[in-house]
């Protein structure tokens, strides 16, 4: 049985890094609070190999600078699974991000799993183990810990263990180890992390219903918030919600009185920000929108486009069967959709393992520069 270390002094961190520096990878999770707040509040780092775990306390040890140093070292793989979020934290924490990772959330779908698998679901298919949920909405921010829950924090490290070594040798076996490279690699740009207040509104959704004064207001509005958010560490939720940046949109409040009005703003948030909130809502409505980035599609098709996403879905199909993978897995009809109708550098299939069975031949015939045709009662791609 492995033995469960909970790191919470300096002698005892020091100790840790020495035994990470023996490694050539170590499966990495992270436990937060963001309920209350805009930045995630780290509160446990989960460290595994297949021979110890050990429970890393950044509250009781606030310096976590030589352990940073160690797992930033490029020799040591760094396992994950659904990554994100960790990376935020590690990039919070020290402006930079380690690499190289393996994250087994993107791997899954490769090995005939569907796409974005969660965490127990893997466990259970792969090692037949039940996870235990009983607290997964503990208040990780609380000292001390119970056993219970550092062996729930440690059980995801040590499973994941198992799933990446399991997971590197199917892999090998198939030949696709390589193809997660540029996937991997992308989860380490510094600009997945960064949060541009300007560029906030484009997370909202419903924005293309809006023109004019309207899609002005909710463009300043969203930029506000996520800057305020920012400085005060708060929830955005807890400023404006979504719903309530369109109902300033329409009604448009010019005075702290009219924006007292409208339903659903708190009278904390008008005493606080209501003068300033009108000011910014008036300059809005007397300069012009940024322009949408995005094509509004909710137009019915025409028979054309129809027939092009057909064919497309064809090719997709093809390169799906000859790898032996479900071809939504590689793409669904929204992501042809998307390369059809606005291709931008977010889609899936302009990256990574995607970009380079099908991506690559899918933008060639969107060209021209690939035809689909029938050879010997198969469908296939030629080059024009």
């Amino acid at each position: 049985m492995t033995i469960l270390q909970y790191i919470d002094t300096p002698a005892q961190l020091a100790q840790l890094c020495e035994q990470i520096k023996k490694e050539s990878w170590v499966a990495l999770d992270t436990e937060f609070l963001r309920e209350k707040t805009y930045y995630p509040k780290f509160c446990l780092l989960q460290i595994a190999t297949p021979e110890w775990v050990a429970c890393v306390d950044p509250i009781a040890l606030p310096n976590l600078e030589i352990l940073f140093d160690v797992l930033y070292d490029p020799a040591i793989v760094k396992v994950f699974h659904s990554c994100r979020q960790d990376l935020e934290i590690f990039f919070q924490a020290t402006g930079k991000l380690p690499s190289p990772i393996f994250d087994t959330q993107i791997a899954a779908p490769l090995l005939g799993f569907q796409d974005n698998p969660g965490y127990a679901m893997l466990v259970s298919s792969l090692l037949s183990i039940n996870l235990n949920k009983a607290h997964t909405r503990a208040d990780w921010s609380k000292r001390p810990l119970t056993e219970a829950e550092l062996d729930y924090a440690a059980d995801d490290v040590i499973y994941l263990c198992q799933i990446y070594q399991m997971m590197v040798r199917k892999l090998t076996d198939l030949g696709r180890i390589d193809w997660l490279k540029h996937d991997f690699a992308e989860l380490t740009n510094p600009e997945l992390y960064k949060v541009d207040p300007d560029k906030a509104w484009f997370r909202i959704k419903g924005k293309n219903k809006l023109t004019g004064k309207q899609l002005s207001i909710i463009q300043t509005l969203a930029q506000w918030r996520e800057k305020t958010a920012q400085a005060e560490d708060r929830p955005k939720s807890w400023l404006l919600r979504d719903e309530l940046l369109f109902d300033l949109a329409k009604l448009q409040p010019e005075s702290v009185q009219e924006l007292a009005n409208v339903r659903g703003i708190n009278e904390r948030s008008v005493n606080r920000y209501g003068r300033e909130l009108c000011q910014l809502i008036t300059a809005a409505k007397n300069r012009p929108p940024l322009p949408l980035n995005e094509k509004d599609r909710s137009a019915k098709k025409t028979q054309q486009e129809e027939a092009i996403l057909d064919i497309l879905t064809a090719l997709v199909r093809i390169r799906a069967e000859e790898n032996a993978l479900n071809p939504s897995i590689l793409a669904t009809r929204k992501d042809l959709e998307e390369l059809l109708f606005n291709i931008n550098d977010e889609s899936p299939l302009l990256h990574g393992w995607r970009y380079t069975m099908a991506g690559k031949e899918l933008v060639g015939l969107l060209k021209g520069q690939f035809l689909l045709g029938i050879e010997a009662d198969r469908l296939a791609i030629v080059e024009r």
